[in-house]
């Protein structure tokens, strides 16, 4: 046996008991004839006596911290004793020690000392060295609440009449957004398998196979740019899906996952259900953004119509969204001018003009000169404004406007100090538009090109596509998208029709989704379902600013794994399997 304890379980009640513990060297303290040993493991600390005997003193030379050692020794009561570790009240004096685990006596950054603060590393040097930066109690405690959270997940889930059931990791390539990860396929050459972004038509043709409620706890691979709330290449989601069901049934499932899972493993304040519904467009017109962050209380407006006659050059024939800011009078011209130049050099928005009402009537700074009586009348009137506010105006064509004063909206926000804390605020944004323009002025999938549009056929041949609304809804929580879901399209002819109109003929339709193009016409029941991302729930209860901190072994931002060295170059022999050659 290695140990029969862990190190954060004895206490008074084991004094006089001999025992073996094992674990990692977290300090060492010599005190001349005495050594204390910190030791750890996943479970707590308990200091480890080395006396003044020759031959248990020879064992403890050499020592160094972040070694792996077995202590075999009698619990004593300590005489100085720590109440912040439940084994303060005791420790080991020590009758053997064995090295189970060489150390090297120089790390390359400090692990668990009093000197480590793992902010200070460079997060290269953290991931090429992650088995140590695991070690890291923050950390370490951050990925067993992971495995709690998945835990919490899958037991609601079974509670809830859901099976637990897999889908393929080699799949075919499909239009969800993002690039695919291609896998050459050895046997077929010239042909390719992809990673799946997600198990979404898998999912479908469960459903049409007859089952009820599904999930799986899905890794997913996108091809997509790393950022601070998604990890590059693989993350992983709770991935659902309903028979029989409408909008409503799948709000209910994740108002239920997300509320049990936040109030189980935090003690912030969670939104109560039914979470708030707000359409899409209401979203960009208020908060300029699809992911609204309710813990902030600023509101976009839209002046257009106030500044319809100005002077001011820079308002004449645009979209102006103001932004009034309570008290914001109180703010310097220092802060004003920071503001102006984020806009500016941030954003590159072509500015960012401001101004305050110092009193009820006396509009001062920025552009006041262009606030007329009538204007200072309807900003008060019709906006909100008063004595001590102040006034951010954004003036761009349309959709560039919402954008820019939702940035400037955040940015307000995080400046002020004005977010509520130790809260989370979830909402559903619903009604997304199920087409939108591409780069190239071609109508493409907004969102997911199997979700069902609002108004089926008769949407699809009546509306302009622009302005079709698909049954689609995200859940977002201060500022991030945490899920997002749809009732699928199960109509083969509405599936034709709508990719038809994405400029998708039947022949293309019925290769690229040869599955569904089939199964469709084999009796498909109505259904519905979402997938909550779990990489970024867990870094809203932890609480973390960086999404790789709740991932074990993490790419880095450009998408390298520094430990393992991937990606990295293979053989001619290796590339030759599976037929492929490297353009250089």
């Amino acid at each position: 046996m290695y140990r029969d304890h862990n190190c954060g379980e004895l206490n008074i009640k084991n004094v006089g008991e001999e025992v073996i513990l094992a674990g990692w060297i977290q300090r060492i303290r010599n005190l001349g004839a005495m050594k204390f040993i910190d030791l750890r493991d996943q479970f707590g600390i308990t200091q480890i006596v080395v006396s003044d005997n020759e031959e248990i003193q020879k064992q403890a030379d050499g020592l160094v911290t972040e070694a792996v050692i077995q202590v075999t020794g009698i619990v004593v009561e300590r005489s100085s004793k720590n109440s912040k570790i439940p084994t303060g009240e005791i420790e080991i004096d020590a009758k053997k020690i064995v090295v189970l685990g060489k150390c090297k006596s120089t790390l390359p950054f400090e692990v668990n000392s009093e000197k480590a603060d793992i902010n200070l590393v460079k997060e290269d040097l953290r991931l090429e060295y992650r088995f140590l930066d695991l070690r890291n109690e923050k950390l370490h405690n951050t990925i067993l609440l992971r495995s709690q959270v998945l835990k919490t997940l899958r037991d609601k889930m079974v509670e809830l009449g859901f099976s637990e059931i897999q889908t393929p990791i080699l799949a075919n390539s499909s239009p969800e957004g993002a690039r695919d990860y291609l896998v050459p396929s050895r046997l077929h050459p010239g042909e390719f398998y992809a990673l799946p972004q997600a198990p979404q038509q898998f999912k479908q043709l469960l459903m049409v196979s007859g089952f009820d409620k599904y999930f799986q706890i899905a890794p997913c691979f996108r091809d997509e740019d790393p950022r601070a709330d998604r990890a590059p290449g693989e993350f992983y989601q709770l991935d659902f899906e309903m028979s029989f069901a409408e909008q409503e049934d799948v709000f209910k499932v994740l108002e239920e996952i997300f509320i049990s899972t936040f109030r189980k493993h935090t003690t912030w304040e969670v939104s109560d259900d039914p979470f708030i519904r707000i359409p899409y467009r209401e979203a960009m017109e208020k908060y300029g953004i699809d992911k609204p962050d309710l813990r902030n209380p600023l509101i976009i407006q839209d002046a257009t119509e106030t500044f319809k006659n100005t002077e001011f050059n820079a308002f004449k024939d645009k979209t102006i969204k103001i932004i009034v800011v309570p008290n914001g009078a109180e703010q310097g011209r220092k802060f004003f001018d920071n503001m102006s130049e984020f806009a500016v050099n941030e954003l590159g928005a072509k500015g960012l003009a401001w101004t305050k009402f110092e009193t009820e009537d006396q509009v001062t700074g920025g552009i006041a000169k262009f606030i007329t009586d009538d204007i200072s009348d309807e900003l008060k009137a019709k906006f909100g404004a008063k004595a001590n506010d102040a006034i951010f105006f954004i003036a761009d064509e349309f959709e560039t406007a919402q954008k820019l004063a939702g940035q400037v909206r955040i940015e307000l926000g995080n400046r002020l100090d004005l977010l509520e804390k130790n809260v989370y605020r979830f909402c559903l944004i619903v009604d997304f538009p199920m087409y939108e323009l591409s780069d190239e002025g071609k109508i493409d999938f907004n969102h997911n090109p199997f979700s069902m549009p609002q108004g089926g056929m008769e949407a699809l041949t009546t509306k302009d596509p622009l302005d079709i609304l698909a049954y689609q809804f995200d859940v977002v929580c201060n500022g991030y998208e945490m899920a997002s879901g749809a009732v699928r399209n199960h109509d083969i002819d509405i599936m034709k029709k709508a990719f038809e109109i994405a400029g998708y003929s039947e022949q293309e339709v019925e290769t690229r989704f040869g599955a569904l193009y089939k199964a469709f016409q084999y009796g498909t029941p109505p259904h519905a379902g979402a997938a909550p991302g779990i990489d970024r729930m867990i870094m809203l209860i932890a609480d973390s600013q960086n999404i790789r901190e709740v991932i074990a072994f993490p790419k880095n931002k450009k998408a390298r794994d520094v430990l393992m060295g991937a990606p990295s170059n293979v053989t001619k022999e290796q590339l030759d399997d599976v037929h492929i050659s490297i353009k250089e």
